[in-house]
C-alpha cells in the first residue's frame, strides 16, 4: 500500500472518530439515554479512538469534576447497545462500530505531571543553568 494510501487511510480513521465523537456528545448532552446516573452527571467525551478497520471505536470520557466516574462509566457500558444503534444510525459507515467505553487519564496524568514539576528538587534542577 502507498504511502498516500495509508495517509488518507488515517485521516479517515480520524474523521470518522470525531464524527463518532460528536454524535455521542450531542446524545448526552439531550439527554436521549433513559438513564438517571447519565442524566444527574454531565460526561465529556475527550477522545474517540476507531481501529483502522472503523469497527471498534474506544471513546474515552470524563464526567465533569470527575465525580462518580466509576457510576458514569458503569451506566455508558450498560447502555452500549442503544448507544451504538445510535451511532450506527447517524455515522453512516458500512458497519457500526462497537464501543468500548473507558475513563479518560490524561487529566489526571497532567496534574500529576505538573505537581511533580512544582516539587522543590524538581523546581531546583529546573532552575539552574549548569
Amino acid at each position: 500500500m502507498s504511502l498516500q494510501a495509508n495517509e488518507s487511510r488515517s485521516v479517515r480513521v480520524l474523521r470518522v472518530g470525531e464524527q463518532v465523537r460528536h454524535v455521542l456528545s450531542e446524545i448526552l448532552m439531550r439527554g436521549e439515554v433513559h438513564d438517571d446516573v447519565l442524566t444527574s452527571h454531565p460526561v465529556s467525551i475527550t477522545e474517540v479512538r476507531m481501529s483502522p478497520d472503523l469497527r471498534h471505536a474506544t471513546v474515552f470520557v470524563k464526567p465533569l469534576l470527575g465525580k462518580d466516574e466509576d457510576a458514569v462509566i458503569k451506566a455508558l457500558r450498560t447502555n452500549t447497545a442503544y448507544l451504538q444503534r445510535e451511532v450506527a444510525a447517524r455515522v453512516r459507515q458500512k458497519y457500526a462500530a462497537r464501543l468500548k467505553f473507558l475513563a479518560d487519564e490524561s487529566f489526571d496524568e497532567g496534574t500529576h505531571i505538573e505537581q511533580l514539576l512544582r516539587a522543590p528538587q524538581v523546581a531546583q534542577d529546573l532552575g539552574s543553568d549548569d
